[in-house]
């Protein structure tokens, strides 16, 4: 039986640029030569893993990718308003959200980047449901897949690990969820309308274990 959800924010609850050309986009709105392609995923990733969710503001890159790549940015220009700009709202997720809220506790598990969450919901980004709980990388100072953070979701809500159904588009995130024993369901990004479809015929299953 199923008595807490825990959802995923980026790419999930809210269309950010996974499973698109977004940020290739990006990189082309930012002029990143191609000689650099490569290199600047990289460096960028490697922030990310280690540091972006946690404690670094994304705006510090800056003016590391101008030094390193010869990139020139505008005056003012915010890398973390440049992606909450290209953020959209996953309206094919509101019916989910709205039938599981009737059976059990909500809420977002989410790796967030400094302030990018409070910015997504001054945009009116999130689904207008009550959240029971939200749980967000940079505040908790812990991110998925560490163990760690799993551990504070479900000490949190306080279900049972088998209680805890948990929604990624992250294989690893989804790995490790796994083996702490919640069960997962994989939220593919590239297709929204299909996946809430096939979300919602899981949830036939799950919601009516006991």
């Amino acid at each position: 039986m199923i008595k807490f959800v825990y959802f995923d924010v980026g790419g999930v609850v809210i269309k950010d640029f996974s499973g698109s050309n977004k940020w290739e986009i990006m990189k082309k709105d930012m002029k990143v030569r191609k000689e650099f392609d490569q290199e600047f995923d990289e460096l960028y990733n490697k922030y990310e893993k280690e540091e972006l969710c946690l404690s670094r503001n994304v705006d510090t890159l800056i003016p590391i990718f101008s030094k390193r790549f010869g990139m020139s940015f505008p005056k003012n220009f915010s890398m973390l308003k440049y992606f909450v700009d290209h953020f959209e709202q996953n309206n094919s997720l509101l019916p989910v959200l709205k039938r599981v809220k009737k059976v059990c506790g909500i809420g977002m598990l989410t790796n967030m980047y400094v302030g990018m969450l409070d910015e997504i919901m001054k945009r009116g980004l999130l689904p207008p449901i009550k959240w029971n709980f939200v749980i967000d990388s940079t505040k908790v100072g812990l991110q998925k897949p560490d163990s760690k953070i799993f551990k504070l979701a479900q000490k949190q809500c306080g279900a049972n690990r088998e209680e805890i159904l948990f929604i990624d588009n992250n294989r690893k995130n989804i790995n490790a969820a796994g083996e702490i024993g919640w069960q997962t369901f994989f939220y593919d990004s590239s297709k929204h309308e299909e996946t809430c479809k096939e979300l919602n015929q899981f949830l036939d299953d799950i919601l009516s274990r006991k």
